[in-house]
C-alpha cells in the first residue's frame, strides 16, 4: 500500500499544481484584458476621432481634387492643340521663308547676270571706243611732239639723243 499512497500523494499534488498554474493564468488573461480595455478605450478616443476627421475631410476635399484634376485634364488638353497650332504655324513659316530666300537668290543670281551684261555692253559702247581714242589722240599728240621737236631741233641744232626718245 505504500506505494499506492505515494502514486496518490504525487497525484494530488500535480493536480494541485495544474490548478495553480491555471488560477495564475486565469489572473494574467484578467489583467491583460483590463489593459487591452484600457487601450481600446484610448484608441477610440484619440486615433477614431482623428481618422474620421481625416475621413471627413477626405470627402470634402474629393470635389476639389476631382475638380482640380479635371482642370488640369482640360488645361494640357488646350495646351497640346495650342502647340499643335503653333507647330502648324511655324510650319507654315519656315515654308514661306524658304520661297523666299529662294525668290531672293534667283533676284540676286539675274541681276548679276544683268550687271555682267551692262559691264560687258559699256566695256563695248564706252571704254573700247575711248581707249581707241585715247590711242588717237596719243599717237597725234607723239606725231605732232616728233614733228615740232623736228623743228626745234633743225633750228637749235641742238638733236634728241636716241633713248630720250624710248619712253
Amino acid at each position: 500500500m505504500d506505494s499506492l499512497n505515494i502514486f496518490v500523494a504525487v497525484t494530488a499534488a500535480a493536480v494541485v499544481i495544474q490548478a495553480g498554474i491555471l488560477v495564475f493564468m486565469y489572473l494574467a488573461v484578467r489583467q491583460t484584458s483590463a489593459r487591452m480595455e484600457a487601450l481600446a478605450t484610448e484608441v477610440k478616443t484619440k486615433v477614431l476621432p482623428t481618422a474620421e476627421m481625416a475621413q471627413s475631410m477626405l470627402t470634402e476635399l474629393r470635389p476639389k481634387v476631382e475638380a482640380i484634376v479635371g482642370n488640369f485634364s482640360e488645361s494640357s488638353a488646350l495646351v497640346r492643340t495650342q502647340m499643335q497650332r503653333l507647330d502648324a504655324t511655324l510650319n507654315d513659316v519656315i515654308d514661306r521663308a524658304r520661297l523666299q530666300v529662294i525668290r531672293a537668290d534667283e533676284l540676286v543670281g539675274r541681276t548679276l547676270d544683268r550687271v555682267e551684261q551692262t559691264t560687258d555692253m559699256v566695256h563695248k559702247t564706252v571704254v573700247s571706243p575711248v581707249r581707241q581714242v585715247s590711242g588717237l589722240v596719243q599717237g597725234l599728240t607723239a606725231g605732232l611732239e616728233f614733228f615740232f621737236s623736228g623743228r626745234r631741233r633743225g633750228r637749235d641744232g641742238v638733236g634728241v639723243a636716241q633713248d630720250e626718245m624710248f619712253i
